[in-house]
């Protein structure tokens, strides 16, 4: 038995209205052109930019999430990553609706892998506006033990062959402001010496939720047919100071995507576009 078995089941219910100001800001700062207005559907994956935990200062930890306790299990290793996530698209979301959404923890495991011990926890996430669930997602979160040595930095390569493939600058006044956009204060995103003095990495970490709207925001310009779901998983991460590719290609259900830096994938994806 986990010592964490009490927290699966636990649930709350929290409410937003989906402003579209905020769904309009991130669409410009990925090379959009805004212009939403309520009553238009709100893109895919947006909905991670509305339901902010917003902590006072006494509340948050040394990496700048809350700390830990409250709705998540207290998981004692200090490095905190969203390893990937499984979403059905059911009924869109308009902007400007209030949406309710309710999460419930699913799962709680511990797991040894080469970098020692992890712990994994399954969220899963209803939105309902009023008229039944319109997004059902799941959010696997891992919880890892203190670097070892510090990650290699990417080194940037020509574009990969693949029928779909864009390139994004993850600068950091991109991270900064997605990390804004989301409330998301964890200081690998932002803050240069801690990510590299304190979590060992070779630069700044572009989110995996990004990463993912990248991925779908491809996806949803190429293909014809509505985008009905929506599975990924991040392979290892992708950093600032090198041109992240965002590539895709089109299957009878959709279509597979990956973001790759240098030679290496740092997110996989696929895409469905019928409920199978």
């Amino acid at each position: 038995m986990s010592e964490f078995d009490d927290w699966v089941g636990r649930s709350q219910s929290v409410t937003d209205v989906l402003e579209p100001a905020r769904s309009n800001a991130l669409s410009v700062a990925l090379g959009g052109e805004g212009g939403l207005k309520a009553g238009d559907s709100m893109p895919l994956l947006h909905h991670w930019l509305y339901f902010w935990d917003v902590k006072p200062p006494s509340g948050l930890g040394p990496d700048g999430h809350p700390a830990k306790g409250g709705f998540l299990p207290p998981v004692p290793l200090p490095r905190r990553m969203w390893a990937g996530g499984r979403l059905s698209f059911l009924k869109p979301l308009r902007l400007g609706a209030e949406v309710t959404r309710t999460s419930t923890i699913t799962a709680v495991s511990e797991k040894t892998g080469r970098t020692g011990t992890l712990v994994f926890v399954t969220v899963r996430h209803e939105l309902d506006a009023g008229e039944g669930v319109a997004v059902s997602e799941e959010q696997d979160l891992v919880y890892r033990e203190p670097a070892s040595a510090m990650l290699p930095a990417p080194v940037a390569a020509p574009a990969p062959a693949a029928p779909w493939v864009e390139q994004v600058d993850p600068n950091p006044v991109l991270l900064f402001r997605y990390s804004a956009l989301t409330m998301n204060g964890h200081r690998i995103h932002y803050d240069r010496p801690y990510a590299m003095g304190e979590e060992a990495y070779p630069a700044l970490v572009v989110h995996g939720p990004l990463q993912a709207t990248l991925l779908i925001q491809l996806a949803a310009r190429k293909l014809s047919a509505p985008i009905t779901g929506f599975d990924f998983r991040g392979q290892q991460p992708a950093f600032d100071g090198v041109p992240l590719h965002v590539c895709g290609e089109p299957t009878a259900e959709g279509a597979n995507l990956w973001t790759q830096q240098g030679e290496a994938k740092n997110m996989t994806a696929t895409v469905r576009t019928k409920i199978a």
